[in-house]
């Protein structure tokens, strides 16, 4: 092998545990002493050797017996809002403190043991409940970004974000409510899918948003992405939010030709829309510079760019916070330290505890979404909030309709800056809201989409490109991805130090 280990991708790990140059037991081993040297990145929550090792030498009798998957024996991590029987389940809470789940997640199952043959190598780290853009509201501390330790890994999925681009192992699960995914991969040079709202199965994941949350996959390159996604995509009859989906093979998919496609121009006949909405003057010019040279790159891969309106961009971020709080509102109401989870130890009457295990239990990001939630669901603000968030969460989605008219795939920014340094939003949570702004209209609208690698800003700092596709075309987004990383090295840059 002339590259190490944790150099590798989901793919090319693959590549080598189906020729027997590795094994399974010998990669997970090697990427849990990495894990344990970067401790201080503060990604992982939790690590059990013993159920690793069981279950990479388990991969490791899969693949002998001819019965491996092409992700048998890989690596990977699950955020801590998924829950898995062999470790304990935070979702970033001290609410949950301690809390172990007497069954898996689909998404845990489907890449798993019992399905694809990934080996888990323990939890990571994510804002509490999932509610935060910089990985800075967990309970247990933040998760540092690996291209400068003062800066935040983006939120929630900060800890599978932070432990791809450290090396620590190829790829990891995420969740995207309002821009999870697609932020963090972004501000950490990694490569990330949200799919269709419905693509992956809600079942087994800590409740944030129910109409918005959504699994996806982190990784290095659109080929690994596309390789989890297959595994864990599917129709799940657990969740009634799951979508009737045949199982679809997106790494196939992305690497069919398109109809009229060269080796030389492979992205022929795509229409790529650029709304004007997502390049505003107060777009950092580090970014628009790297985005812009993106552009260009699949332009002349045969890539169309067209000039297309989302209108009703600026409203996502009023309709995100209160249709996403009133969600968390009742989501959350199930944490009252009666049945498990964190209670209070001294307490008066059942009103009382209630009262002291939720002060104590909830941070103060849960707490300010749940008291928003609640304000904008009582009697006499359903109507006056929620209701009209609801009708315009419903143009936002037309607005995307009347672009796929004119275009395949509509591109932009992930976020307005590159990552910006702990503490520099102060006590002014709105200012970490508007950071949201061009990743929250998907959301909204339950569309695919992505965060792909598009060069460096300031300080060296990365940038992404963000692809927002039709329902149900991650295939096309995934081959737009692809075709650019074949183009360019942006996704194979390490920090520095890794």
């Amino acid at each position: 092998m002339s590259a190490p280990l944790h150099t590798l991708g989901v793919a090319a790990l693959s590549r080598l545990l189906a020729v027997g140059q590795v094994s399974s037991v010998e990669l997970s081993r090697e990427l849990l002493a990495r894990a344990r040297e970067q401790a201080a990145l503060g990604a992982f929550l939790a690590i059990d050797e013993s159920v690793t090792q069981a279950q990479a030498e388990a991969a490791d009798a899969r693949r002998a017996r001819g019965q491996a998957t092409a992700l048998t024996g890989v690596p990977v991590a699950h955020k801590d809002i998924f829950v898995p029987r062999d470790w304990p389940s935070t979702a970033g809470s001290r609410m949950l403190a301690g809390y172990q789940s007497p069954f898996d997640a689909t998404v845990v199952a489907r890449l798993g043991p019992a399905g694809a043959g990934m080996v888990t190598l323990g939890k990571l780290n994510c804002d509490e409940f999932a509610m935060g853009s910089a990985n800075e509201n967990s309970a247990f501390g933040p998760v540092l970004n690996p291209w400068d330790r003062s800066r935040v890994p983006g939120g929630s999925s900060g800890g599978s974000a932070a432990s791809v681009a450290a090396r620590l192992l190829p790829a990891a699960t995420g969740t995207d409510t309002g821009g999870s995914i697609r932020q963090p991969a972004s501000f950490t040079g990694i490569t990330g899918i949200k799919p269709t709202y419905g693509v992956c199965s809600r079942y087994g994941m800590v409740a944030f948003a129910s109409s918005l949350d959504q699994a996806g996959p982190l990784a290095r390159s659109a080929e690994d992405c596309a390789l989890l996604l297959s595994a864990m995509s599917g129709f799940d009859e657990r969740d009634a939010t799951s979508a009737e989906q045949v199982p679809q093979d997106y790494h196939a998919a992305m690497l069919a030709p398109r109809v009229g496609s060269s080796a030389a121009r492979p992205l022929q006949g795509l229409r790529i829309g650029l709304p004007e909405e997502f390049f505003p003057a107060a777009l950092a010019d580090d970014v628009n510079g790297a985005v812009r040279a993106a552009l260009a790159v699949l332009e002349q891969l045969g890539a169309t760019l067209v000039d297309v309106s989302l209108p009703r961009t600026e409203l996502s971020i009023p309709v995100y916070y209160i249709i996403a709080p009133a969600e968390a509102s009742s989501n959350l109401g199930r944490f009252d330290g009666v049945k498990f989870g964190h209670r209070a130890a001294q307490h008066g009457d059942l009103l009382d505890m209630y009262k002291k295990t939720r002060s104590q239990g909830f941070g103060l990001e849960a707490k300010r979404r749940i008291m928003i939630g609640t304000y904008v669901l009582s009697h006499g603000y359903y109507d006056a909030y929620y209701l009209q968030a609801q009708k315009l969460r419903r143009m936002i989605a037309d607005d995307f309709q009347a672009c796929f008219q004119h275009c395949d795939v509509i591109a932009g920014p992930v976020a307005p800056t590159v990552a910006w340094e702990f503490g520099r939003m102060g006590d002014d949570p709105l200012q970490a809201y508007l950071a949201d702004i061009f990743t929250l209209p998907a959301s909204l609208a339950g569309l695919p989409g992505m965060s792909v690698p598009a060069g460096s800003g300031d300080h060296g700092m990365p940038v992404g490109l963000q692809l927002i596709g039709n329902y149900f075309t991650e295939a096309t987004l995934l081959q737009t991805a692809h075709a650019l990383q074949q183009a360019t090295d942006f996704h194979t840059r390490v920090p520095p130090g890794f």
